[in-house]
């Protein structure tokens, strides 16, 4: 798949392109309804599927100290839309320069000029421009003059309620994994650095990993059954999310015990993909307790995984 990293730096030409637009956060079954649209558009007439999407967010633009945390990292998002067979992705710098586009100067300059776009397909809610101006109506009002193609998709309902990617937030921040697996079709996951905590971890007998990931959700605290891919490979692991307080930390923090596993990965990427949570995080009554309550933990997410493998 292309990416290209800056439309306004990079001009390709690609045959036929077939668009849409948004953030894409999280990549839930919502987008995902609009995403295969566009490549079933684009396979129709041997076009380009491809996705206009921004750099950064735009409400950490506009919000900047009230950010939303975010459902995927730029680099998941990448290897998600390509996983749903997009050509290529276009990045759309937001700032201020870009933000006070007119609509009109947006179709004209961006989609047309810059992307080269053929037909476009938006959901229910698209605005775009200036003061988020621009709607279906205008693309409608334009395409005939312009000579391109434009379709509106209906929002996705799952169990009465709208799939987006603020509901998905809200599941998550509660720890209602099921219920945010239902609206992203496929379970949540975690990706970031490694970082070398206080070792405390090791001292227990359960030496651990610190997980960070920068504006990313994180779920609510507690102890889960999660998969850790590595280096290409996937470990069973007990994350533990919270300020420890038993042993007390100052910041929340991901903390994933690979089971099983054995060997320095500081500095290293990895991935969680969370399936449920087992508990909240609580406060033992000594380091004691911790350990055969952790050991259990283990024991529980141990079988867990080997039930599924079967």
């Amino acid at each position: 798949m292309l990416v290209v990293n800056n439309i306004f730096t990079e001009t390709p030409r690609l045959p036929h392109v077939v668009m849409t637009i948004g953030s894409f956060d999280g990549v839930h079954l919502g987008h995902q309804a609009i995403l295969r649209q566009v490549v079933q558009d684009a396979r129709r007439i041997n076009g380009t599927a491809a996705v206009l999407t921004f750099r950064p967010h735009p409400r950490e633009f506009f919000m900047p100290n009230h950010t939303p945390n975010l459902l995927t990292t730029e680099k998941q998002k990448i290897a998600l839309l390509e996983h749903l067979g997009l050509d290529a992705v276009f990045f759309f710098p937001f700032n201020a320069e870009t933000a006070s586009l007119e609509p009109k100067d947006f179709v004209e300059k961006v989609l047309l000029g810059k992307c080269g776009v053929r037909e476009l397909v938006v959901g229910h809610d698209f605005r775009f421009g200036r003061a988020a101006r621009g709607d279906f109506d205008l693309l409608e009002n334009m395409a005939p003059r312009f000579g391109f193609k434009v379709s509106q998709m209906a929002p996705l309902l799952i169990q009465g309620e709208r799939v987006s990617s603020t509901a998905i937030r809200e599941r998550i921040l509660e720890g209602d994994l099921e219920q945010a697996e239902l609206f992203l079709g496929r379970k949540f996951a975690l990706h970031g650095r490694i970082e070398q905590g206080r070792g405390i971890g090791k001292t227990l007998g359960f030496p651990t990993a610190n997980v960070i990931s920068p504006r990313s959700i994180i779920p609510a605290h507690g102890v889960y059954a999660a998969e850790a891919l590595l280096d290409g490979m996937s470990y069973p692991a007990a994350i533990n999310i919270g300020i420890a307080p038993t042993i007390r930390q100052d910041n929340v923090v991901v903390e994933a015990h690979l089971i099983n596993f054995s060997g320095d990965i500081s500095g290293k990427e990895m991935e969680l993909i969370f399936h449920h949570r087992l508990r909240p995080e609580r406060k033992f009554p000594s380091r004691e307790d911790l350990v055969e309550q952790i050991r259990k933990d283990v024991q529980t997410i141990t079988e867990y995984f080997a039930r599924l493998r079967k």
